[in-house]
């Protein structure tokens, strides 16, 4: 089971809360704007290569100070500082959607904080023809419905990763506002905040992860990403959706581990 940090920074300004698990490198995970947070079996596949270190965002959980972040600039700055009070000059960083989006802004901002990236399915760039979901706009069941592969099944999925999914199906609806209240902060009316323009700043080799089915951020999204980073891989992993890391958590963590190894 991880431990559970609780950083403060800025004087108390900001409380972080952080899981942490695992020895080897460091590898910071920064999860996505809704569907999953904390920890989950992935990361515990992930803590047998890895020193995991998985904070909860600003405005989800017990990690305050929302109102002091005003743009995703100051969302990736704060990263830094995180990274400085625990200790690490440098680390993998992986994200998920909205924390792809901050890690690969932080690869951008400063290249020396990353020592390879991952981005699952990161938001960032805007198409007008493949528009990325609108989060805000949707009832519990309709997100429901969309976070998941229509291809999902008992059949296509480990029994561990069919667990997961229920259980987190469950959790999804108490935590909804809250989530999309910190979310939309950052992704809404659209998440373009001119990452495009930095994106060649991005030294760190990067992974592209993409689920086949994901109906919140089409796949067609991980050709923007493979122009933006030079050198950059991309892989679409079959039968999952927009939370591909729950949905096929075997395959996620053994792409990831692969790649950064």
């Amino acid at each position: 089971m991880p431990e559970t940090l609780n950083i403060y920074l800025r004087g108390g300004d900001f409380e972080a809360e952080v899981l942490k698990d695992g020895s080897g490198p460091p590898l910071l995970y920064l999860h996505g704007a809704i569907g999953q947070k904390g920890w989950a079996p992935f990361l515990d596949s992930l803590a047998q290569k890895f020193t995991v270190y998985a904070p909860y965002l600003p405005g989800y959980s017990k990690s305050n100070g929302l109102d002091k972040l005003d743009d995703v600039a100051d969302l990736t700055l704060y990263q830094f500082e995180l990274m400085d009070a625990l200790g690490l000059a440098k680390a993998h960083v992986v994200g998920h959607f909205l924390g792809g989006m901050i890690a690969a802004e932080m690869a951008a901002y400063s290249p020396s904080y990353v020592d390879r990236l991952v981005l699952a399915a990161p938001a960032g760039t805007w198409r007008g023809s493949d528009p990325v979901a609108d989060l805000l706009s949707m009832t519990a069941n309709e997100l429901q419905d969309n976070l998941w592969s229509a291809a999902s099944s008992s059949m296509s999925l480990s029994p561990a990763d069919f667990e997961a999914n229920a259980r987190l199906k469950s959790e999804l609806a108490a935590d909804r506002m809250q989530d999309l209240t910190a979310a939309g902060k950052f992704l809404w009316p659209i998440p373009d905040r001119g990452l495009k323009r930095r994106a060649y700043r991005i030294k760190a080799p990067t992974l592209v992860l993409w689920g086949e089915n994901d109906r919140i951020i089409p796949p067609v999204y991980a050709e923007d990403f493979s122009g933006l980073v030079a050198g950059a891989q991309v892989s679409i992993i079959p039968n999952a959706g927009h939370l591909l890391m729950i949905e096929r958590a075997e395959v996620f963590a053994s792409s990831v581990a692969d790649f950064l190894s």
